[in-house]
């Protein structure tokens, strides 16, 4: 089928749930998910990171506890139970979106690439439903300036992010219809 100005609609035909790459899609997920929260998990309850305090690990990387109740970078805090409950739903519904998006997508970079972000997405959404906030812990600094402080979930959407402007920006056969 050819839409006006004769690009073809590539999409008709295409899984809608399951496609090329979903086996990798969900294999990586699921392991950026255990590896976030499996870290969340010890520092927090196992290591007793609120307890014990910020650990000095390199003169410029602390490994401090902080509470994020907003979204990337602190922004959009929400102090309340609705705020918690909007972000948690919006979680779900883009994680589905770049699901489906991971089924019809014809480049392993960028099913890795969305793989990576789903992955920190269902890291992040289970902080906020477990413990009402997101779990950061990691802290880089040199002399006064400071990095905000992240997690491992938050590495895979970084990640994530990257490859799939990577593949935005890389010629390729269908570059002219990016």
């Amino acid at each position: 089928m050819t839409e006006p100005g004769g690009v073809s609609n590539n999409n008709a035909g295409r899984p809608l749930l399951w496609g090329r790459f979903s086996t990798l899609v969900l294999v990586v997920a699921l392991v950026g998910l255990v590896l976030d929260q499996g870290s969340k998990l010890w520092l927090v309850h196992g290591f007793g990171l609120a307890a014990n305090g910020p650990v000095e690990l390199l003169p410029v990387l602390d490994i401090v506890l902080v509470w994020n109740r907003g979204i990337s970078y602190g922004l959009f805090q929400q102090h309340s139970e609705l705020g918690r409950w909007v972000l948690a739903g919006l979680t779900v519904v883009v994680t589905i979106g770049l699901w489906i998006w991971s089924a019809r997508c014809g480049s392993r970079l960028v099913a890795l690439a969305l793989a990576l972000i789903v992955g920190g997405a269902l890291g992040n959404g289970i902080d906020r439903l477990v413990y009402g906030a997101v779990v950061d812990f990691v802290h880089f600094h040199v002399g006064t300036f400071s990095w905000y402080v992240f997690n491992l979930a938050d590495v895979w959407i970084v990640a994530g992010v990257a490859g799939l402007l990577y593949d935005s920006f890389r010629i390729g056969p269908n570059s002219a219809a990016k």
